[in-house]
């Protein structure tokens, strides 16, 4: 019997929670960990049509990708679509759960990981890398039961001096350590800070390279088509030939900068701003395809990462489209 607990459980060793912006909410957002699981729909929102969905199909677990409570809710009336998916959600016995940025800044399986494979990129990489590693001095001496807890865990370093500990950690092992440390050394004092050594498997944005270079018409022929988009706004195409392509699933302006310092001809990306475009200034090619868009692929890529793992209970992409955008 799978949990939900299982299911999560897989969908954070991929995507570790201590990955996601400050801002975000991923997580199970409603449900009981406890409960078996019967069915699973992938989706980008979890919007009413969406838990529709779930029901028809007999799923009772919908992971998302978009929380569908970011902020905390203070009552639930149903006035508007958050609280009423919620409230449906509760009643209907339906779990949901949000994979957001934390899946936004993994290299393997991640959102603009599928964005690159979709465009057919080579020698991809981490636009901007994250430092994800962490040191954490306990003062203490190390005991026998806390020295077989720590070397159970994949530590990057483990130092010990007189009543003293120091050990050097990927955040995403924090929650774990300090539980440890916790119970097996439950009296010790510590101090941790971040270690400025950035990861090449984490961060936001991906960088690689058209197998053959083509010309800056061609680039967005390609970019509708294997995107599967009808309209693109872009700045002023440039005299050269398209070689090196910069991605950001969603709203990815704040990458601009680290697109154009690594030579990107192109950075495609969402949710750009009219006087944003002003900030490619001939040095780049921003392509805006869409903040639905650009992110619709990773229903799949969800389909995929729990199909991998788990072959007891039907694993369905969504067949609601949640673009709030129309076009005309």
């Amino acid at each position: 019997m799978t949990t939900i607990r299982d299911l999560v459980n897989h969908l954070e060793s991929i995507a570790p929670p201590s990955y996601q912006e400050d801002y975000d909410n991923a997580g199970l957002i409603v449900g009981n960990p406890n409960t078996p699981v019967k069915g699973v729909l992938t989706c980008l929102d979890s919007t009413e049509a969406v838990l529709e969905e779930a029901l028809e199909t007999g799923c009772n677990v919908v992971v998302a990708h978009h929380p569908i409570v970011f902020r905390g809710l203070k009552r639930f009336t149903g006035r508007n679509y958050v609280e009423r998916v919620v409230l449906k959600a509760i009643k209907q016995d339906v779990a949901i759960y949000a994979i957001h940025t934390n899946l936004d800044n993994m290299y393997a399986q991640g959102v603009n990981a599928k964005i690159t494979e979709r465009l057919g990129l080579i020698n991809t990489r981490i636009l901007a890398p994250k430092s994800v590693l962490k040191r954490i001095d306990v003062f203490t001496d190390l005991t026998d039961s806390l020295k077989g807890f720590l070397e159970k865990m994949n530590l990057e370093n483990l130092r010990v001096v007189p009543h003293k500990l120091e050990i050097t950690y990927a955040s995403a092992l924090e929650r774990e350590l300090l539980q440890a440390i916790q119970q097996h050394a439950p009296s010790a004092n510590f101090e941790i800070w971040p270690l400025e050594t950035p990861s090449s498997s984490i961060g936001a944005g991906m960088i690689g390279e058209l197998p053959t270079p083509v010309t800056p018409q061609a680039f967005l022929s390609h970019l509708k088509t294997a995107m599967l988009v009808n309209t693109i706004k872009h700045t002023p195409l440039l005299n050269q030939e398209v070689g090196k392509i910069a991605v950001c699933g969603g709203a990815g302006g704040f990458l601009l900068p680290q697109a154009i310092a690594q030579g990107a001809d192109f950075f495609v990306t969402a949710d750009y701003k009219y006087h944003e475009f002003f900030d490619a200034d001939g040095r780049i090619v921003i392509a805006d395809i869409g903040h639905y868009e650009s992110e619709q692929f990773t229903v799949q890529l969800l389909q995929e990462i729990i199909s991998q793992k788990f072959s007891k209970f039907a694993v369905c992409c969504s067949k609601v489209n949640t673009n709030p955008v129309g076009y005309f």
